[in-house]
């Protein structure tokens, strides 16, 4: 500053105006080069302000148990659900049902970018209650750095694409021997889209949303995933009518071991399922992997015990079905119950499920191939509406939302209920849209050559 009025003063100009002039240039540049020196010093100040605000970061320990988690649940479905589904059928049709799963795979993921993710988990405005915005279509605005509670945004995204296919996928149990391919690819677009995303909403999609104006617990899915699938199975069996023979001719699982290890792998996959719910490694995710399991553990031997008592011989079969009942029916209240709330729940899904699919079925002769009702639609409707009772502290749970148990059963029990309709609803339409455009049963012919060889031209076996 000194230098630059020294400067000036040597100035001609300033030699000779000295009266006037000469005081006026040196202030001007005065004030210039102090407003230039108070402005590097506010853009100091505020360069240091901003590096000490805080930056919100991602919990590395969430983040990481996410990744595991969503690994668990897509491998329930590649290959857990498939396995368990592909050794359940006769052996002229195992890759059809193979095949199917892996569908559900690629085309599910592809369609809850493009829209299934905007819809589920966005803010609907005056529509919150039941759907959410397309304000994420194509998953708009996701970055690395966005982030949904403690985990990465992208991450949380990915952890609920595996519900979207592991629901669709589960119907295709009811179904399976007798569907067209094409058919059934267009039925579960359209259940996806008008099914499963509204109910997904409805319970998980935040503040206003219908289930939680209501005060409803359902933890990791026993509408969204169980009921929702179970009634479009129900559904769908009795659209497309039961497959040739039923129920005169035996219609045997072709290889058992296939279906025991599907199950293995549905089990371990479920801990993924439940506790990844929490969204997070804490407490409420070591306690539902913990009731997870033990409900699956008391399903699996109730059911053992009904068959001991019943055939004096417990099957491969019966088990494994157990324990994908106590998984079904946990799956609701896994983040609200205790140990012993979970061994009653799965006690009550083993003996519920078991008639179900043994009783009911049989008195109203439907053919659901793969008891996707019996035991995932019965299962789920078990699960939920128990849930108000499994959470409550004198159980061991938690701790429920409502000031009764008889409440919380209420409002649990009309969650169901709606799910059931919904789902029937949207079932109808879908399957009469897609026997409309590409069909849905096969011909006789076709179904008794077998979908493998009729579908996708494949034999899983070659018998020489």
């Amino acid at each position: 500053m000194r230098s630059v009025r020294a400067w000036l003063s040597s100035c001609a100009f300033f030699r000779v105006s000295r009266g006037f002039w000469r005081p006026l240039a040196v202030g001007i540049v005065s004030l210039w080069m102090a407003g230039g020196a108070a402005a590097s010093i506010a853009r100091g100040e505020d360069a240091v302000e901003g590096s000490m605000m805080p930056v919100v970061s991602p919990d590395g320990g969430d983040t990481a148990w996410m990744i595991v988690a969503t690994s668990l649940v897509l491998f329930m479905t590649l290959p857990g659900l498939s396995l368990f589904y592909g050794g359940l059928v006769r052996s002229k049709n195992v890759l059809s049902v193979l095949v199917q799963c892996l569908a559900m795979a690629g085309v599910m993921s592809l369609l809850w970018v493009a829209y299934g993710y905007s819809l589920a988990f966005g803010d609907g405005g005056s529509l919150q209650a039941i759907i959410g915005s397309a304000d994420k279509l194509f998953l708009q605005g996701v970055t690395p750095e966005s982030l949904s509670g403690t985990i990465p945004e992208p991450l949380f995204v990915a952890f609920q694409m595996t519900f979207a296919i592991i629901t669709p996928a589960l119907i295709v149990g009811a179904f399976a021997e007798r569907m067209r391919f094409g058919g059934m690819l267009l039925f579960s677009a359209l259940w996806f889209t008008f099914s499963y995303l509204p109910i997904c909403h409805m319970a998980w999609g935040g503040e206003g949303s219908l289930f939680h104006r209501w005060g409803v617990l359902d933890f990791a899915g026993g509408t969204v995933v169980h009921v929702n699938a179970g009634v479009a199975g129900l559904v769908t069996c009795l659209m497309v009518g039961p497959r040739r023979g039923f129920p005169r001719e035996p219609m045997r699982p072709h290889n058992l071991p296939l279906a025991v290890m599907g199950t293995g792998m549905l089990w371990v996959g479920w801990f993924g399922f439940n506790a990844g719910s929490a969204l997070g490694a804490n407490g409420q995710a070591a306690m539902a992997l913990l009731v997870t399991h033990l409900a699956a553990a008391a399903a699996a031997t109730t059911w053992m015990a009904i068959e001991l008592f019943t055939h004096r011989k417990a099957s491969a079969l019966g088990v494994a079905t157990g324990a994908v009942a106590g998984l079904v029916a946990i799956t609701p209240a896994s983040g609200n119950a205790g140990p012993l709330g979970a061994i009653g729940l799965g006690v009550v899904s083993a003996l519920v499920c078991y008639w179900s699919a043994t009783s009911l079925k049989h008195r109203f002769r439907y053919d659901d191939s793969l008891d996707v009702f019996g035991v995932h639609g019965v299962g789920g409707v078990v699960g939920a509406v128990l849930t108000g009772v499994v959470a409550a502290p004198a159980w061991g749970g938690s701790g429920i939302l409502h000031d009764s148990i008889a409440s919380q059963v209420w409002w649990q029990t009309a969650s169901v209920l709606l799910t059931a309709v919904w789902s029937g609803v949207v079932s109808v339409i879908a399957f009469a849209i897609a026997k409309r455009v590409a069909g849905m049963r096969v011909s006789p012919e076709t179904e008794q050559m077998g979908l493998d060889l009729s579908e996708h031209q494949e034999q899983a076996y070659e018998i020489v």
